[in-house]
């Protein structure tokens, strides 16, 4: 029986590793595992009915379902949507789980024989994270006070916490925890199932100096599609990502984000090669099917915004890197899929049944033909504010906040999203073919019964 590691990281954008094309991050573990399997270019979210997209895209990484049919935005999975970890359980495997879990403890416990350093929450300083042991109960209720701002007003917040580990990196922390259970488990006959969410790269952009000093802002090569604000405005201006640099974007900021950004990744990927060589030590890495992608993108300054709150690309398009048993090396995979894929497909390499209750498709024929298509067209929303969908050539965006906005875009001579064709006569078919698709998803996947739905359609 296979192993499998999955790592997810928090807010990493699709080009944030250099076998994807990026000459200026520095990531050598993870092009090392792209070298030893395969890479997917086009992995996707479906975006968010959150603020923070992390927590509906966890819970539909986890639960394998579409975007209205997880409970809520995720902040819990219910016990009728069988998890992965659950899956793997069932199947003879030691679960362990370390990290960010954004969706319910009860949940955690369910998915999990073991774990450590636990962290039920969104972000926090990554020197100093709020973690909980685990509880087999699944009930996490042990609080402490914390201040959150102790220089600007003396608001106490409850925080579900077992421990700090003061001065250690969350990054180190958990690349730590999972060695640690590793090494204590040794060659088990049973296979395992090792799930590490990092909270990296997302900000507070903090990390050991070595890593930041590996950057020189000012040879950041800076994305095409940078802008000193976004066009119009949409409803996502008071979200928080938005609020961390001010209007309008100065281009030079904008360098010293990306590069302290590049850091966080390059630290997160040193981290990973620390777990990397623990694996082949053990003689466990043939053995072990790797997985490693993010919850969801980030602009950093692409179409003038910061965050993760809209459908563009720099925003759904995670890494997505898989290798081991099964798996080819060296190659690549334009084909579209979605996270909540993954899990599926997990199940086909691994040979245990799939639940009922997932929707995602498996892509596992991909690794033996690699002309297997599963998705041709993709579908997104954020929130009560944005719908979108795109097929292998065009995107388009529909807003609805205050006055109507659509989008179109070529992708195939356009990837920046930059040139807005929806206007112009020539491509009117395109527009009415792709809202007709627009709405083809919106009845698929039941995006009527959500309070975020009926907001947006009503004003359709």
């Amino acid at each position: 029986m296979k192993n499998v590691l999955f790592v997810l990281t928090d807010d990493q954008r699709y080009d944030c590793v250099h076998a994807s094309g990026n000459p200026d991050i520095i990531t050598p573990n993870l092009d090392r595992l792209a070298a030893n399997g395969t890479l997917f270019t086009h992995a996707h979210i479906a975006c968010g009915t959150a603020v923070a997209v992390c927590m509906p895209s966890r819970a539909m990484i986890n639960s394998g379902r579409t975007l209205f049919h997880i409970q809520g935005e995720g902040q819990n999975i219910p016990t009728d949507h069988i998890m992965m970890g659950e899956c793997f359980k069932g199947a003879g495997y030691e679960a362990f789980g370390t990290g960010k879990w954004h969706n319910g403890p009860p949940a955690f416990t369910r998915s999990f024989h073991e774990g450590d350093n636990a962290f039920f929450g969104g972000s926090w300083d990554h020197w100093n994270v709020p973690v909980c042991y685990y509880d087999p109960a699944g009930a996490y209720d042990n609080v402490i006070n914390f201040v959150m701002n102790f220089y600007g007003q003396d608001k106490v917040t409850k925080i579900h916490c077992d421990k700090f580990n003061p001065g250690v990196h969350s990054t180190e922390l958990l690349t730590d925890t999972a060695i640690k259970w590793l090494d204590k488990r040794g060659n088990s006959e049973n296979p395992f199932f090792l799930y590490l969410a990092y909270l990296a790269p997302h900000d507070p952009r903090t990390m050991p100096e070595r890593f930041m000093k590996m950057y020189d802002p000012q040879k950041i090569t800076l994305p095409k599609n940078i802008m000193g604000g976004h066009p119009f405005t949409f409803g996502i201006e008071k979200a928080r990502d938005e609020l961390l640099m001010p209007w309008p974007r100065e281009e030079d900021e904008i360098r010293r984000q990306l590069a302290a950004y590049y850091a966080m990744v390059t630290h997160l990927d040193y981290e990973l090669g620390r777990l990397l060589e623990t694996l082949e030590k053990s003689g466990q890495l043939d053995d072990t099917i790797i997985v490693f992608t993010g919850d969801n993108g980030l602009a950093v300054g692409s179409h003038g915004l910061l965050g993760k709150q809209n459908v563009y690309d720099h925003s759904v398009r995670v890494p997505l890197i898989m290798s081991g048993p099964g798996i080819p090396k060296g190659q690549t995979r334009n084909a579209y899929v979605y996270l909540h894929d993954i899990y599926p497909t997990l199940m086909d390499l691994c040979d245990i049944g799939i639940p009922s209750s997932v929707e995602g498709k498996s892509f596992a024929g991909m690794f033996t033909d690699s002309a297997v298509q599963t998705r041709d067209s993709l579908y997104f929303a954020y929130n009560d504010l944005v719908r979108g969908v795109k097929d292998p050539r065009y995107k388009l965006i529909e807003y609805r906040n205050h006055a109507r906005k659509t989008q179109l875009f070529d992708l195939i001579n356009n990837p920046e999203e930059t040139i807005n064709l929806a206007n112009d006569p020539k491509y009117a078919e395109t527009v009415n073919r792709m809202r007709n698709l627009l709405l083809k998803y919106r009845d698929e996947w039941e995006d009527t019964g959500h309070k975020y739905s009926k907001a947006f359609w009503d004003a359709y």
